[in-house]
């Protein structure tokens, strides 16, 4: 994918999640849009600054460095979506581009991809991102619904419910 597919599906991430996590469409949901497009939008992008420098597709486009923003919320409360940007980037780059990803680097360089993508110059590159975006919304959604508020990090009460009834 392009950075113009990466910046398309963050902004249409922070939008769609805006709505997931205030959905009554007053000020409140536009703040949350407008709260959540700057660390999306810099987690989408953030993978291709190894075109800089490194391998691209590789140095910064694997599991370790997504660990990485997944611990942001310990520490930089202000950047706790940036991990969102970040795994949509690796998303877009394995489902929507024909190339994928070396999800294992530096252990292997092996690059994983889905079938299912384009280059990057194709026409229906912009489609095939909207769609994608469509699908990690809605797996978003249900995260939000049924398993862990975003907002708070807290499971939900099934989910917690599940969890004190684990043996250890």
């Amino acid at each position: 994918m392009n950075k113009k597919g990466h910046v398309l599906n963050a902004a249409l991430l922070a939008i769609g999640l805006g709505y997931v996590l205030q959905p009554s469409g007053d000020v409140e949901t536009f703040r949350t849009i407008a709260e959540l497009s700057v660390p999306i939008v810099l987690g989408a992008l953030f993978p291709d600054v190894d075109t800089a420098f490194g391998k691209h597709r590789k140095t910064l486009h694997n599991l370790p460095i997504l660990a990485v923003f997944l611990a942001y919320p310990l520490y930089f409360a202000n950047l706790q979506y940036v991990w969102i940007g970040v795994a949509t980037h690796y998303l877009l780059d394995m489902v929507g581009s024909k190339r994928g990803i070396a999800l294992f680097y530096p252990i292997s360089k092996t690059e994983y991809g889905l079938p299912t993508g384009v280059t990057t110059s194709s026409d229906r590159a912009d489609l095939l991102t909207v769609v994608i975006t469509g699908a990690e919304l809605a797996a978003l959604a249900a995260v939000q619904f049924y398993l862990v508020d975003l907002n708070t990090g807290a499971p939900r009460e099934s989910v917690a419910t599940m969890l004190t009834s684990l043996p250890f």
